[in-house]
């Protein structure tokens, strides 16, 4: 069942069509080790097949066992180069409106509550069960009547919620109670009156749709559109020093696959990816290719005391209209600095956040700055002296941004690029794009399962174009040698 999935998601194929190929097509039985005239299974039995495996926590069981088997083959080794981008996932998942979403969210809770037996219900059941369950907006109305009925969303949300919280626990803990207290909690406004008001923006994370809460809004200012709702994916894989002959098929192997919530940063996302590869038995890459989203200061440092290197571009320090930290020679171990005008600091203070924890170091130039030729360029105006502040991994950003003025950084840097095209291939030769199913945990799955086709689909071709090398280097052999005239 677990092969016939993965031939599924090689083929794009719905259920129904990948039992068909199972019973008709010779190739899938071979692929799968069936006799002739075996019979195949019914396409429900791989609806049940993947709830036993999220039921399980096994969603990664058919990628592992692929990178199990490339290893073996030594078509992965222990110590890679590795690159590493995210792409975002179009969740299943209609447009809402914030009403839309508020009133569905009614409808769900109240009708969950009419299942259970024996449940006195307040006087105003009635109404609500009319308004959210009988009842759909009609949007031809004016933008005043649909605010008002916001506004009557939320306050009958809040009554509904106050009726829960006097009922039995398992009630209270109940899937759509508690998903309609948390849509509560991301639209509206409890004033200390008792009147209900409708929040400005949404928290990040909100609910989009309750049919799909996992799926999420999230912005993207490189993507053509922009924003999405639905799930973003951390995509990891080995990367070849030497240059491939024409017509070689790549040696590369996806050694990660990771599903975030699409707000997610990549920071988190590079530290999902580390765990995971640490999780399937693989030891950590000597260099990881990334982009300026993923390579900070901090960033730079764990990767440093981790024992890898985290090669990309460093984001430059925000415009203030003044010289930036860039301009600066900084030494934070020495607590010195220099300025553009050659100046040392005369005061360095070492300051800690109570609530993060966070240090940073601030450099002045006290009595330093007067009659400086640079004084324009590098002071606002009003103030007296430059200060200087920046976080104690400062040193690592420097030496990037000095090393990213190289021709060999940015010649190196072009092993990252080939991740685009990794990411074009599973978009369009798998469907990684659109999710299948609604729920983090299935879209996990469905991406396991891509990345699963897309290395035995690579491994194949590799192994076949190999075979046919060590032919032609028999048939050069075996030819006779030419006679001169």
């Amino acid at each position: 069942m677990l092969a016939a999935l993965v031939l599924q998601f090689m083929e794009r194929m719905p259920d129904r069509q990948a039992a068909e190929a199972c019973s008709f097509d010779l190739r899938w039985k071979l692929a799968l080790g069936m006799e002739a005239d075996e019979p195949a299974f019914h396409p429900t039995s791989l609806v049940k097949f993947r709830e036993r495996l999220l039921a399980h926590g096994l969603e990664q069981l058919g990628f592992e066992a692929v990178l199990e088997q490339m290893s073996a083959a030594g078509y992965l080794p222990k110590r890679t180069r590795q690159r590493l981008d995210s792409t975002h996932i179009i969740g299943l998942v209609s447009h809402m409106t914030r009403l839309d979403c508020v009133r569905e969210t009614l409808r769900l809770a109240l009708e969950d509550l009419a299942q259970i037996e024996n449940l006195p219900r307040p006087a105003a059941w009635a109404l609500w069960w009319e308004r959210y369950v009988e009842s759909r907006i009609d949007y031809k109305s004016s933008g005043d009547i649909l605010r008002l009925k916001m506004s009557q969303a939320g306050l009958d949300a809040r009554d509904v919620l106050n009726w829960v919280n006097g009922l039995p626990p398992e009630i209270r803990q109940g899937e759509a109670v508690r998903l309609l207290q948390r849509v509560f909690d991301e639209n509206f406004e409890t004033r200390h009156d008792g009147t209900v008001e409708q929040s400005r923006a949404r928290p990040a994370g909100a609910v989009q749709n309750p049919h799909n809460p996992d799926a999420q809004w999230s912005y993207k200012s490189t993507m053509k559109n922009k924003e999405w709702v639905g799930h973003k994916v951390q995509v990891a894989e080995t990367v070849e020093a030497a240059p491939r002959s024409t017509g070689e098929p790549t040696k590369n192997v996806i050694t990660a696959i990771v599903t975030q919530s699409a707000p997610e940063s990549e920071k988190a996302g590079m530290a999902a990816v580390l765990k995971e590869q640490r999780q399937l038995g693989l030891e950590k890459p000597e260099v990881i290719y990334a982009d300026a989203g993923y390579v900070s200061g901090p960033s730079m440092a764990k990767a440093s005391a981790e024992g890898f290197t985290l090669m990309g571009p460093a984001l430059p320090s925000a415009k203030r209209g003044v010289y930036p930290s860039e301009a600066f020679e900084v030494n934070v171990e020495r607590r010195s600095a220099v300025c553009p005008a050659g100046k040392t600091s005369t005061q360095c203070a070492r300051m800690k956040a109570a609530k993060t924890g966070r240090i940073t170091y601030r450099f002045e130039w006290v009595g330093c700055c007067d009659g400086c030729n640079l004084k324009a360029e590098c002071l606002h105006k009003g103030e007296r002296g430059r200060m200087l502040r920046v976080n104690e991994h400062h040193t690592f950003s420097q030496t990037r941004w000095q090393l990213m003025r190289t021709a060999e950084f940015k010649k190196d840097m072009h092993h990252r690029n080939g991740i685009e095209g990794t990411h074009s291939e599973l978009v369009r030769g798998y469907g990684l794009r659109k999710a299948r199913y609604r729920g983090e945990k299935k879209v996990r799955l469905q991406n396991y399962l891509i990345g699963a086709a897309c290395n035995i689909k690579r491994w194949c071709r590799r192994v076949t174009w190999e075979a046919k090398q060590a032919m032609v280097g028999i048939e050069s052999i075996a030819k006779p040698m030419a006679v001169p005239a």
